[in-house]
């Protein structure tokens, strides 16, 4: 579900809550067509920037299937990764997808151990994207 944040009339933070997300390597030579990894979210946020970039972060989050920990990898934190969802709140398919392109995670993925759950966060930047 998309909730907007606004202050002073002006759209600060897209939000959604409990999205699954399928992460997939940018490859343009030989595309992916199978996510490297699904993961489920407690949420994600993104704010939009000058000439529709965006920062953002997934909160919360644990794998479904795949590894994300290659992200946190020296050569996964210079990699660029799409991550797509779909906005449950719309339903209509062909409208509530949702996709973010040329997205890095600088800092890598943080994680906490409870048990034997990980539970990631993580903040990124996308250059371009299908939010609406």
């Amino acid at each position: 579900m998309l909730k907007r944040l606004i202050f002073g009339g002006k759209v600060e933070v897209l939000e959604w809550k409990k999205p699954t997300v399928c992460f997939y390597r940018e490859r343009f030579d030989k595309p992916e067509t199978k996510p490297f990894a699904v993961v489920k979210a407690q949420k994600i946020t993104l704010q939009v920037e000058a000439d529709e970039e965006f920062n953002g972060g997934i909160a919360d989050f644990f794998p479904l299937c795949g590894d994300v920990d290659c992200i946190s990898s020296p050569k996964g934190k210079r990699d660029q990764y799409i991550l797509c969802w779909f906005d449950d709140n719309i339903e209509d398919f062909s409208k509530a997808f949702r996709k973010l392109r040329n997205v890095t995670f600088p800092s890598g993925l943080s994680c906490s151990t409870s048990g034997r759950k990980r539970t990631y966060n993580a903040s990124f930047q996308a250059k371009s994207g299908k939010v609406s």
